[in-house]
């Protein structure tokens, strides 16, 4: 945020303004000036002196409907100005149930979400760069730290927090890399409900029925005592599916303690462990599909999911505008899953059941830390710095086993991979926002990463005849970054931003496990270099916006090159270029009245990503000119809420996406009853969720999603497509004392 700067007058004009006053007030003056009346020809007539000054840019007049929408530009140790953010304030949307992302991402411009209706995967993409499985090549964290799998081997999102213990969502684009590291962009920074100090003790609980079965409860402990500040939330959630053998089940706590001895340091512990389990009905083909939606090809599968994260941080101020946040965690997941090849549905063409199955199990034991400091100086500005060290120790079994139900602990099946995998990344970064005349701002930014992946195989699937894999590889990336921003007008302010991003070299793009891989030197990273300009701003009472255009050019893309039948090189195939445009409107229609200042808000919201991405170059013949997967040339969403503050919450939201490509070669795959077209289908879809505070101590839910009962796929692998859910309702209550 910025000072006041006191309004200036030029200096020759203010000495002479104060030497005229002065004149005016000398003693005898008042006794000389009948004499000047009689003598007419001693008058003088002074020239008119016209005093101008400039009007002072007040930013506190602004800063609190900015914040409604966007990130604060100097937040705690981090520097946010210049860098293109939004932010959702969850309090001020109806309760989310169920972990519906799309109602979850549906004020965040341009995130896609690829449907998977199980709570054991969770796959996100943004602007066309990569894959959404698995969320790969978005930085997801919760409270600034990582909620990947691995964040640097295996950066994958098998482990979502239940959104009734979301307080906001932070979408940070161009520059996040330099703020939190690997990844292109953008970052999503889950932030956890906290207790405000000296909060009295309270107790909620939320109880949720709906269709398919669906049983989801939310309860809440929280308060303070003296110094000390805690919060206790415990969450179940189940679910029978539209399919045979898509129940899923998650469970989730969390434990937050903070100790407060003054206004200047603080210390917390967080703790957060959820358990997901659910069945895999497997994808399939567009034929099954249409024939059936509710086909099951896999009626046997099943997969599993624990994450346990422990955080100690410290937050102190010292004085002379020195902030210091340190945060050391440690982490363990184990993600598990039985897997056996599908079938053709039934009704098109009966087979037998596979004869086995492939038992997995691949655990992570993570550790952290990351401290960062931050010196407040001149008339507002502000230098960070810090550094970030990384661990991950990832062992990688599978089992082959005749029971195709084999229980998730069974070991007695035949050993079928066997790896020791290991990550470490260390970083040192440094930002500083400097504050100009004429309201202008320059960010500038640097960061320097090193990682080293390492995988040790000692057993191989047998179908295989490469030597195991034994390889290690270390990269320095620097990443520099720079941007540039003005304020003028009323509320309003420029902003260009030019950073580098990158992805990290992962376990498979080392060597994949599961193919004959050609020894070679592992590929380069995947390196973005990324610019945007854009303004934003609240010209109007109740109205924000904020409208950008952006290039992305997205090097070294690392795939499975196949050289024959059975062999694989892991290979830089080319580069895209990413553009478009990316604006979003949001307006209370309520504000400019009285009845905001009682409470009522009426907000109309609008975001459109408009996107043109191609190959620029590939080692892939005829693929320069290609659209890569999952880069919709449109992402619209759109919504209008109303709200009555402790009353009502009613909130009817739509996405349309435009058709996709699934895979970058823009093709087709399979053949017959196998057939998967090239492209996925453009769609829309709307929800409807309402809260209604009856009494005090009592609130009602309702909600319907997929309201017109859209029937569309947004998620295709080679193995086929898996259907979105249709409409679903849901109804509850929230009783908190």
């Amino acid at each position: 945020m910025r000072p006041l700067r006191p309004a200036s007058l030029p200096l020759a004009l203010s000495i002479a303004l104060v030497t005229t006053v002065a004149t005016a007030q000398q003693p005898g003056a008042a006794a000389q000036a009948p004499a000047q009346q009689d003598d007419q020809s001693s008058q003088q007539t002074l020239p008119t002196i016209n005093v101008k000054g400039k009007q002072p840019y007040d930013w506190r007049k602004y800063v609190a409907a900015k914040l409604l929408h966007q990130m604060s530009e100097v937040s705690g140790t981090e520097i946010t100005v210049t860098k293109k953010t939004t932010v959702t304030h969850l309090d001020l949307q109806p309760t989310i149930v169920g972990n519906n992302l799309t109602q979850l991402f549906a004020r965040s411009p341009g995130v896609l979400v690829s449907q998977q209706p199980t709570p054991t995967q969770f796959n996100l993409s943004y602007r066309g760069l990569g894959n959404p499985q698995e969320s790969e090549y978005v930085l997801v964290m919760q409270d600034g730290i990582p909620l990947e799998s691995d964040w640097i081997g295996f950066p994958t999102l098998y482990a979502m927090p239940l959104t009734q213990s979301i307080a906001d969502v932070q979408l940070i684009r161009g520059g996040s890399s330099l703020l939190y590291g690997p990844e292109p962009a953008p970052v999503i920074n889950l932030v956890s409900k906290r207790p405000k100090p000296g909060a009295p003790f309270s107790v909620s609980t939320n109880q949720v029925i709906g269709d398919h079965g669906l049983y989801s409860t939310f309860n809440t402990l929280e308060g303070s005592a003296g110094q000390w500040t805690w919060r206790a939330d415990a969450g179940y959630t189940r679910s029978d599916g539209t399919r045979a053998n898509a129940q899923s089940q998650m469970r989730q706590a969390d434990l937050y303690v903070e100790y407060r001895p003054n206004d200047k340091q603080y210390t917390w512990l967080d703790l957060h462990a959820i358990d997901a389990d659910s069945g895999d009905a497997g994808r399939m083909s567009q034929p099954q599909w249409l024939a059936n939606p509710n086909a099951t090809p896999t009626p046997w599968n099943r997969d599993w999911v624990d994450r346990y994260q422990l955080v100690l941080g410290h937050q102190q101020e010292f004085g002379n505008g020195w902030l210091f946040i340190g945060k050391l965690w440690a982490g363990y997941q184990d993600l598990a899953s039985r897997a056996a090849n599908g079938a053709p549905a039934p009704d098109l063409a009966p087979q037998p059941p596979p004869s086995n199955t492939t038992l997995q199990d691949e655990q992570f034991r993570t550790q952290g830390v990351d401290l960062r400091v931050r010196k407040s100086w001149g008339r507002g500005n502000a230098f960070t710095a810090g550094v970030v060290a990384f661990h991950g120790n990832d062992p990688f079994r599978q089992w082959t086993d005749t029971d195709l139900y084999v229980d998730r602990f069974d070991r007695t099946g035949v050993p079928r991979l066997r790896q020791k995998r290991q990550s470490d990344y260390y970083s040192v970064f440094a930002e500083n926002v400097f504050r100009l005349p004429h309201e202008i701002h320059i960010v500038p930014s640097i960061r320097l990463e090193r990682e080293r992946v390492a995988v040790n195989e000692s057993v191989r699937p047998p179908f295989l005849s490469r030597p195991l894999i034994n390889e290690s590889d270390s990269r320095t990336v620097p990443l520099l970054g720079l941007g540039i921003g003005n304020d003028f007008g009323q509320g309003n302010e420029t902003y260009f931003n030019v950073s580098q991003g990158w992805r990290p070299l992962r376990y498979f793009d080392m060597a994949s496990p599961f193919a004959n891989v050609v020894p070679g030197h592992a590929p380069d990273p995947s390196k973005a270099l990324s610019w945007e300009a854009g303004v934003h701003g609240v010209p109007l009472t109740g109205l924000y916006y904020d409208v950008s255009v952006f290039w992305i050019d997205f090097r070294n893309r690392i795939e499975a090159q196949h050289i024959n039948a059975t062999d694989v090189i892991e290979v830089n195939s080319g580069d895209t270029r990413n553009r478009g445009l990316e604006g979003q409107l949001n307006y209370d229609f309520f504000a400019p009245t009285s009845l905001a200042t009682a409470g009522e808000h009426l907000e109309g919201f609008v975001s459109l990503s408009l996107l043109n991405a191609r190959f620029t170059r590939s080692v892939i013949p005829g693929q320069v000119g290609r659209i890569p997967a999952y880069a919709p040339r449109y992402l619209a969403k759109a919504g209008i809420t109303w709200r009555v503050e402790q009353k009502y919450k009613a909130s009817l939201t739509a996405v349309s996406s435009a058709a996709q490509y699934w895979q970058d070669s823009d093709q087709p795959f399979g053949a017959g009853a196998s057939f998967i077209p090239a492209k996925m289908p453009a769609y829309t879809t709307v929800d409807f969720a309402s809260d209604w505070q009856v009494t005090p101590w009592l609130k009602l839910l309702a909600g319907v999603s997929n309201l017109t009962d859209r029937r569309y796929y947004s998620r295709v692998w080679m193995t086929g497509l898996e259907p979105a859910y249709g409409r679903t309702w849901y109804t509850g209550f929230e009783l908190k004392m």
